[in-house]
């Protein structure tokens, strides 16, 4: 039966050498890449058989060995992968659960990662070729690696296939993912500003003493035990690795007996009573446009994704500064306009989100001024409040209110500009993105640099324009208070300015484009 799932899972990846040459191209180097790096650890891992510090290799792989065991639990369920080899395709075969599991579970050792990590296994099992017990103890535990990792995956694949079939499931997942990635980034910049010479070994000692006795490290930190005498440990560790790949089992099995006789989720038809915006805004041009947009705002994942990440990215550019020993309180003056920043940006290519609905404007006339308006509505509603609020919370955290004037201007002019600029360039140069109904992760490709020119205009735009804010916002600190309401006022009167022009020049595009805005709606 193993072998008959082998030999399935071998033609399955034969059948991905027949597609478009340019498809093979890129599995090609897929496959040449994981090559590489296997053989580029396993070089490595030969090398430090020779080294003279087995505590040190131990902490560094056990360490490393924990997150490549995580990497098998998350990928999946974040990645979102097709399953091949999915339980309930068998569902009708009759074959027995456990014959069934062992199989499924024996062909994903068929696959880049699997064939990269066994290679590398191969390579700690030289590593730690010490002695006769060493060697023993590291290929067992190399076994159990292998297995749980496997396991890991064929797990969580199948949970994610189970009940991340809706689409909006998978987005919500990916976003998390996403989010996710971006807040281990300050942990990054902490790892690289370390001072390793002097703190790095016991940092790691400490991780790879946590880690060692958790499912995630266990394996990895056994024949490193052994290596340095600690034969108790080791013992106790490989207990725990070994019950660790028992349990995966056992829930391997489970969740194999349950897909076989329950059916993939299905999104839940929403029931909806009225027209909901449609009905709260004036029956106007401008109302119309504002209620449709804010609907796609609460309902399309592609906007909503976007803002969710809007309150991260304060935090991504805080933490390293305050690493890098910036005092806090001026730390607490940077989120608010950044925010506004990217919130102001988020708009610059608001029309390539209708896709060929753009084709309602064009077909009934709709005037530009009308259109530009009502889709700045929903970033004004965000926006406003954000400005209040925010600037009170930032400058009491920053302990002088006389500062308040200078995050007003600062914020409302940054603010205000990326509007202008988004309201030109969404109706000049729409650019392709992701059509409605797809993943938002899932970007097109630009045909030119025009996606890159137009990002680039909008940001920097907006900060060039908030420039002379921003310098009497930065005398009033350091200089003058008595700057800090030229801050405001400069800022007020250069923000309306630029929403001002940005709304004139957008609605003449607009105007002059509707045919072209539908061309390249449908190019898209």
């Amino acid at each position: 039966m193993v072998a008959q799932f082998f030999g399935l899972k071998l033609r399955l990846l034969a059948n991905l050498f027949r597609r478009s040459p340019w498809q093979i191209v890129g599995l090609v180097i897929g496959l040449l890449y994981g090559l590489g790096v296997a053989v580029a650890l396993l070089t490595a891992l030969i090398a430090l058989r020779f080294v003279g510090d087995p505590a040190l290799i131990r902490d560094l792989l056990t360490v490393a060995g924990s997150v490549v065991v995580l990497g098998f639990l998350i990928v999946p369920i974040v990645v979102g992968i097709d399953d091949s080899m999915d339980p309930r395709k068998f569902a009708f075969l009759g074959i027995p659960n456990r014959s069934l599991s062992l199989g499924l579970a024996g062909s994903a050792l068929i696959g880049i990662p699997a064939a990269t990590l066994t290679i590398v296994l191969l390579g700690t099992v030289f590593t730690w070729s010490r002695g006769l017990g060493e060697t023993l103890l590291a290929l067992v535990s190399a076994v159990l690696i292998l297995a749980t990792c496997i396991l890991l995956s064929r797990v969580s694949a199948s949970l994610a296939a189970f009940l991340l079939s809706t689409r909006r499931s998978r987005e919500f997942t990916g976003l998390i993912g996403v989010v996710l990635l971006v807040l281990i980034s300050p942990l990054v910049v902490v790892l690289l500003s370390t001072d390793w010479g002097r703190h790095g070994r016991t940092l790691l000692g400490t991780l790879a003493a946590i880690l060692g006795w958790t499912p995630l490290g266990a394996a990895w930190a056994v024949p490193g035990d052994a290596s340095t005498g600690a034969w108790g440990a080791a013992i106790l560790k490989l207990l725990i690795a070994a019950a660790s790949a028992y349990a995966l089992w056992l829930s391997w099995q489970l969740v194999v007996a349950r897909m076989l006789v329950s059916p993939g989720r299905e999104a839940a038809a929403k029931q909806y009573s009225g027209l909901g915006w449609f009905d709260r805004l004036p029956h106007s041009s401008v109302g119309a446009i504002a209620a449709r947009t804010l609907t796609y705002w609460a309902r399309d994942s592609r906007y909503w994704v976007s803002l969710i990440m809007i309150p991260i990215v304060p935090i991504v550019a805080i933490l390293p500064l305050s690493i890098a020993g910036v005092p806090l309180a001026y730390l607490a003056l940077i989120p608010v306009p950044l925010m506004c920043l990217f919130l102001g940006w988020t708009m610059h290519n608001d029309v390539a989100y209708d896709s060929t609905a753009i084709w309602l404007h064009v077909a009934s006339g709709t005037r530009g001024f009308p259109d530009r308006i009502g889709r700045l509505i929903p970033s004004l509603l965000i926006g406003i409040p954000l400005i209040g609020i925010g600037s009170a919370i930032s400058v009491g955290a920053y302990g002088d209110w006389a500062v308040l004037p200078s995050m007003l201007g600062v914020s409302t002019c940054i603010f205000l500009a990326g509007l202008g600029f988004s309201s030109y360039t969404s109706a000049r140069f729409p650019y392709p993105v992701a059509k409605p109904g797809d993943s938002p992760f899932a970007q097109p490709q630009a045909s030119d640099t025009a996606a890159a020119i137009v990002q680039s205009l909008t940001f920097t735009g907006s900060i060039i324009v908030a420039l002379p804010a921003l310098i009497f916002a930065y005398l009033g600190i350091f200089e003058d208070p008595a700057w800090h309401m030229r801050a405001l006022t400069v800022g007020l009167s250069l923000g309306v300015i630029a929403v001002a022009l940005g709304l004139w020049r957008g609605a003449r595009s607009y105007n002059r484009r509707g045919p072209e805005m539908l061309a390249s709606a449908l190019r898209a």
